[in-house]
C-alpha cells in the first residue's frame, strides 16, 4: 500500500517535537507546561542552531517590492497606462486604514501584537491537528512568518532563482523552520508596525492585485486609508485563496469569507456587535466599485500608439539599464513615474483628424498617420492613426495593429512612407548653405548624367552613381527654363531640384537633411547615405521616412535652425523618490537661423498664399502658415508643416507596400487620380486649427522674414523652346511627386 504520509512513528514524533522547541527557543518564548522538560534535553541543539539566525541576503525593504510603474501624459497627472509584473503600489502604514490593519491581524494572526514572531500556541495547535490528529494539514505561522515566506518567494523570482522559489513553497519542516528563524530575527530587527506594513504590502489580493493600496483601488475605487470596516475584511479574507476569494471571481463565496473576517474583528473588540451586523447586512455586491486592471498599452485608449512609443524609448535608451530585459524589468517592475511629453490635446487631435479623413474600416484599407513636434524642444506632442492599437498574440496588421506607422522601424513603426516633395525644403536649406540666391535663375533639363551628381560627403568618402542618365520632368510633362529654386519649390518642379543638386553636390543635400534631422525609417538603412536612399531621385523624396522623422525636419526650420532629437520623456521617477536620467534631445544649432527664416518664408509666401501649390494648407483665424504638400507616385499623399509652436506632418497610404490610388473610392469620394491636397492636406489642416483652438495657442505671425543674402538676383525669364512659367498669384495644378 502506498506509505501514508502522515504516518506517525516515534522516531519522526520526536523529530517534530524537538523542532517544535527549537522554534519556540528561538522566539524567546515560554513553552507550554507540559514539554517543559524536554526543553532542556535540547537546549543544546537549540545553542548550536543559533548562529544560523542571521539570514544574510533577504531584504525586507518594502520598497524594494516589485511595483507597478505609471505613465503620466505632459500634464503630470493624466494616467496613460500601467506597467506591472506584480500588480502593486507601496504604501507607509499610515496611509492604511485602522479597520483595514486590523482586519488583517483577526484573520491571520490574532497574537501577533502579543508574540515575538512564532505564534507557540498556533504551532502546537497545528502540530497536534496535522500530525497527532492527523486531520487537515494546517500551518500555524504568525502573520511575522507569512510575511518571511511571501519576501522569500519574491526575492527567488525576482533572482530567477526556481530552486529557491521551490524551497520557498515547499510544505517541510525545513521550510518552517527556516522561516521561524528568520522571523525570530525580524521581530528583534523590526517593529510590529513596520512588520504589519511590510506584510501588507506584500501579500496577494486577488488575482493580479498585490498590496492592500491595489486591491482598494481595485475592488472599491478608494485609497486603502479610507477603507472601512466592511471592505477592509472584504480584503483580508482573500488572501487564505486569493483565486478563490477575490470578490470579481466567486462574489458569494468572498462575502462569507468577509462575513467570517467581521466576526473575528468582533471577537477581538476591534468592531462592536452593532458594527459587525451593520457590516454584514450589506450584500458584497452592493459594496463593490471594480476597476480594470488591464496593464500596459493595451489599456491606453488613443493613447496607446504614444504609450507603446515611450516603452520602445526605455527599452532602446542606456539610461534605463546596460540590456532590453534589464529595462523591461525596470519598467514593469521598478514602480516608476514617468512624465511624457504627450500633449492630451494634440494627441487627442491627431487621432480624430486620422480616423475622420479616413474611417478606421474604410474598405480602401489606407492608413493615415500623423505625428506632431514642439519645435526647439525635440518634445512628441502626440501622434494620430486611423487603427485600433491591439498587442495581443491574434494582432498583426489590418485595423487592428501594435505597429505604429507614424515612428520609425526601430521605435515600433513600419517602413516609412515615400515623402515626394516635402523634401524639397531640404533641398532649399542646403541651396542657401551654399551661399546661394533662392531667386538665382537656373537652367533646368529633363536629363541629367548620374556621373555630373558624384561628389564628397563631409565624412570624406567618395560617392557615385552611375554613367547612365536621370530622365526627370515635372509632373505635367518637360520641364521650365530657366526657373530659380525659389519658383522650382513653388510649383513643385522636379527638374528645378535635379539642376540644384547638380551645382551645389548631392552630398551636401543628403549632409544637410541629416543634420535638419532626417533619417531613414527602416532599421537597416537609417543612415541617409545608404545605397537604397541616397540617389538622385532623393531630391524630389523618393527616400522612404516616419512622419515624426519629417516632422522633425520642419520643427527644425520652425526653430530658427535649432534641431533636437524626438524625446517622449520629460522625467523619470523611481520608486525611492530618486530621479533618472533620461535620453536628452541634444537641442543645437543645426542650419542659420536667416537660413531658416528664408525657408520659411518661401513656404508661406510662395507656396501657402495665394497661387502656391499648397495654398489649401492656410490655416484658420488668419494665421501665418508655413506648409508644403506632396505626392509620390500614385502610392502616398503627404503634408508637411509648423506653425512657430507645432510642426506636424501627414501621411497617407499603404503602410505595408506601394498600393495605386487612382480609381479608388475613399470615405465615400471616387477620383479617377488623387493628390496630397485632397486627402493628407484636409487631415493636416483639420489637425492644426483643432490642436491650436483646444491649447489656445496665440498666432504668432513675425515668423518667416527673409534674408536679403539670400532672395538677391533677377527673376529668370523663360527662354525660346521652352514651357513658360505660370505667374506667381496663379493657382497651379496639384503634383504628383
Amino acid at each position: 500500500m502506498p506509505e501514508n504520509k502522515k504516518s506517525m512513528t516515534v522516531h519522526r514524533f520526536l523529530s517534530l517535537l524537538l523542532a517544535y522547541v527549537v522554534f519556540c527557543l528561538a522566539g524567546g518564548v515560554v513553552v507550554s507546561g507540559f514539554l517543559l522538560p524536554g526543553v532542556y534535553g535540547v537546549n543544546a541543539a537549540a545553542k548550536a542552531m543559533m548562529p544560523s539566525l542571521s539570514v544574510e541576503n533577504v531584504d525586507f525593504n518594502a520598497n524594494d517590492l516589485p511595483q507597478q510603474s505609471r505613465l503620466y501624459a505632459s500634464d503630470g497627472h493624466t494616467v496613460l497606462a500601467t506597467f506591472y509584473a506584480q500588480n502593486r503600489v507601496v504604501v507607509p502604514l499610515k496611509q492604511v486604514s485602522d479597520p483595514m490593519q486590523k482586519a488583517v491581524v483577526a484573520r491571520e494572526d490574532r497574537r501577533f501584537f502579543e508574540h515575538s514572531g512564532v505564534d507557540t500556541q498556533g504551532v502546537l495547535r497545528a502540530f497536534i491537528q496535522t500530525y497527532v490528529k492527523q486531520g487537515d494539514t494546517q500551518g500555524g505561522s504568525s502573520l511575522t512568518q507569512q510575511y518571511v515566506k511571501n519576501v522569500l518567494m519574491n526575492q527567488a523570482e525576482e533572482n530567477n532563482d526556481p530552486i529557491a522559489e521551490y524551497h520557498a513553497r515547499e510544505e517541510t519542516i525545513a521550510r518552517k523552520m527556516r522561516e521561524m528563524l528568520i522571523a525570530e530575527q525580524m521581530e528583534k530587527k523590526y517593529s510590529k508596525a513596520e512588520i504589519l506594513q511590510g506584510y501588507l504590502n506584500i501579500a496577494q489580493f486577488g488575482t493580479n492585485t498585490y498590496g492592500v493600496e491595489t486591491a482598494a483601488r481595485r475592488y472599491f475605487n478608494k485609497s486603502a486609508k479610507d477603507l472601512d470596516a466592511g471592505e477592509a475584511a472584504t480584503i483580508a479574507a482573500v488572501t487564505k485563496n486569493p483565486a478563490k476569494f477575490d470578490p470579481t471571481v466567486d462574489p458569494k463565496a468572498s462575502q462569507e469569507q468577509r462575513d467570517t473576517v467581521l466576526d473575528l474583528m468582533a471577537q477581538e473588540g476591534y468592531i462592536s456587535p452593532a458594527e459587525n451586523s451593520e457590516a454584514k447586512a450589506k450584500p458584497l455586491e452592493q459594496t463593490l466599485h471594480v476597476q480594470n486592471v488591464d496593464a500596459g498599452c493595451q489599456a491606453a485608449g488613443d493613447a496607446a500608439f504614444f504609450c507603446d512609443y515611450v516603452t520602445k524609448q526605455i527599452l532602446n535608451s542606456k539610461e534605463f539599464g546596460k540590456s532590453q530585459e534589464s529595462r523591461n524589468k525596470l519598467l514593469k517592475e521598478g514602480g516608476l513615474d514617468i512624465y511624457t511629453t504627450m500633449d492630451v490635446n494634440a494627441n487627442n487631435a491627431a487621432m480624430h483628424a486620422a480616423r475622420s479623413t479616413i474611417p478606421v474600416e474604410d474598405p480602401s484599407g489606407f492608413e493615415v498617420a500623423i505625428a506632431a513636434i514642439k519645435p526647439g524642444t525635440g518634445e512628441v506632442l502626440g501622434f494620430g492613426l486611423n487603427r485600433i492599437y491591439d498587442a495581443t498574440e491574434n494582432s498583426g496588421g489590418g485595423t487592428r495593429t501594435a505597429i505604429n506607422y507614424a515612428v520609425d522601424q526601430v521605435d515600433g513603426g513600419g517602413w516609412g512612407f515615400q515623402v515626394g516633395s516635402t523634401w524639397k525644403p531640404i533641398n532649399m536649406v542646403a541651396w542657401m548653405k551654399a551661399g546661394k540666391s533662392i531667386n538665382q535663375a537656373l537652367r533646368t533639363s529633363t536629363s541629367y548624367p548620374k556621373s555630373s551628381f558624384n561628389c564628397t560627403g563631409s565624412d570624406g568618402q567618395q560617392y557615385g552613381f552611375g554613367t547612365d542618365s536621370w530622365h526627370v520632368e515635372n509632373s505635367g510633362g518637360g520641364t521650365t527654363s530657366p526657373e530659380s529654386p525659389l519658383q522650382g519649390l513653388v510649383r513643385s518642379h522636379n527638374t528645378t531640384q535635379a539642376s540644384m543638386a547638380q551645382q551645389i553636390g548631392l552630398c551636401s543635400i543628403a549632409d544637410t537633411a541629416q543634420e535638419m534631422g532626417y533619417r531613414n525609417s527602416p532599421k537597416d538603412q537609417m543612415d541617409v547615405h545608404s545605397t537604397n536612399s541616397f540617389q538622385p531621385t532623393m531630391t524630389i523624396g523618393s527616400s522612404s521616412a516616419s512622419p515624426l522623422t519629417m516632422a522633425n525636419v520642419y520643427a527644425t526650420i520652425a526653430a530658427k535652425g535649432v534641431e533636437c532629437s524626438p524625446i517622449a520623456i520629460k522625467r523619470v521617477i523611481d520608486k525611492r523618490g530618486k530621479q533618472i536620467q533620461v535620453p536628452s534631445a541634444n537641442c543645437h544649432q543645426a542650419i542659420d537661423p536667416a537660413i531658416a527664416e528664408t525657408t520659411a518664408y518661401a513656404l508661406n509666401q510662395g507656396v501657402v498664399q495665394p497661387g502656391g501649390e499648397a495654398n489649401t494648407t492656410q490655416l484658420d483665424g488668419g494665421r501665418k502658415t508655413f506648409a508644403k504638400t506632396g505626392t509620390n507616385e500614385d502610392t502616398y499623399m503627404l503634408t508637411g508643416g509648423f506653425v512657430p509652436q507645432v510642426a506636424s506632418y501627414v501621411a497617407v497610404g499603404n503602410a505595408e507596400g506601394s498600393v495605386s490610388f487612382n480609381g479608388k473610392t475613399i470615405n465615400g469620394v471616387s477620383r479617377g487620380s488623387w493628390y496630397g491636397m485632397y486627402i493628407a492636406t484636409p487631415a493636416w489642416k483639420a489637425f492644426m486649427n483643432s490642436y491650436l483652438s483646444a491649447a489656445g495657442i496665440p498666432a504668432d505671425n513675425s515668423y518667416g522674414n527673409p534674408d536679403p543674402r539670400y532672395t538677391s538676383g533677377a527673376q529668370p525669364q523663360a527662354q525660346n523652346g521652352q514651357r513658360q512659367q505660370q505667374p506667381l498669384q496663379q493657382s497651379a495644378q496639384p503634383q504628383r511627386q
